[in-house]
């Protein structure tokens, strides 16, 4: 919508506005006013440049709805692993003096909703399945062994997380080539 429709919208097709200026030609037929035929034509013109419509936001998106999709099942995946921890019991104390599984679990999980969010947004890339590969790959390698570290404290896996850290950065910058 151009600043023309917003434009054409606020003074002529709202309902306040409508109503106004159909007041004001009851008005003008009663005093004996009549309108000339170009202001007819050029109203009926612009009434059917505003009743054009948009198509849906779906419909918009192409062959990338199965990005949505996948999206989705992240977004899903955050919530009900975020269910999980939150009723989860997780030891007190950590023998290898770093951080608190529960804090590792919080901050997985709040990355795994952002980047879920941001997994929406790919569909608007220029280059949408490097985006969406690079952020999947990302949430699977950093997220993903972050839950794991959480729930056993088997810090093994903790050589990938840097990797998927990068992932998640790249599939960042990837919105802006």
């Amino acid at each position: 919508m151009g600043l023309n429709d917003a434009v054409n919208y606020v003074l002529f097709n709202n309902p306040v506005s409508s109503g106004m200026w159909s007041i004001a030609s009851h008005g003008a037929k009663a005093v004996g006013l009549k309108p000339k035929a170009i202001a007819q034509t050029a109203a009926t013109q612009s009434t059917a440049v505003v009743q054009q419509a948009l198509p849906p936001l779906w419909k918009l998106l192409g062959h990338n709805r199965h990005i949505l999709r996948l999206a989705g099942l992240s977004g899903a995946a955050a919530v009900m692993l975020g269910a999980y921890g939150a009723h989860y019991h997780f030891p007190t104390n950590d023998e290898q003096g770093g951080r608190d599984q529960r804090q590792v679990f919080e901050m997985t999980n709040r990355y795994h909703f952002i980047h879920s969010l941001a997994l929406l947004a790919a569909p608007l890339a220029r280059r949408p399945y490097l985006t969406t590969l690079l952020l999947t790959s990302g949430m699977a390698l950093f997220c993903g062994s972050c839950y794991y570290i959480s729930f056993t404290n088997d810090r093994t896996v903790g050589k990938v997380t840097p990797i998927g850290g990068f992932m998640l950065i790249f599939g960042w910058l990837s919105f802006i080539i």
